[in-house]
């Protein structure tokens, strides 16, 4: 499947719900989620040729903790890991948004 500027599906925030409580119950221990600064973000998205983003699970081997890689991607599908990558977002927890309603409780 190709991928372009439209690649990704909305979902209801019902299904949201549905998704971030299932995982958040099967992986008690996991992070829920993460914060990305809208500048930060625009780094990446406002590159030349770049299409969307995409997102990698990362492990820190000093920190020992889970992470996320963000990094631009091309009309191609190509990484453009010569441009803005990202990692270091603020992780829930203990950065949570604890009356989301995507935050199981």
């Amino acid at each position: 499947m190709a991928i372009d500027r439209n690649t990704g599906e909305e979902i209801t925030l019902k299904e949201a719900i549905d998704f971030t409580h299932a995982f958040q119950t099967n992986n008690p221990e996991e992070l829920k989620s993460f914060f990305v600064g809208i500048n930060k973000l625009n780094l990446i998205l406002e590159q030349e040729n770049c299409v969307g983003l995409r997102i990698y699970n990362g492990y820190n081997i000093e920190t020992r903790k889970k992470n996320l890689v963000l990094v631009g991607v091309n009309q191609e599908g190509e990484d453009m890991t010569n441009g803005m990558i990202l990692e270091n977002l603020k992780a829930c927890p203990p950065a949570c948004e604890e009356n989301s309603l995507l935050f199981k409780k």
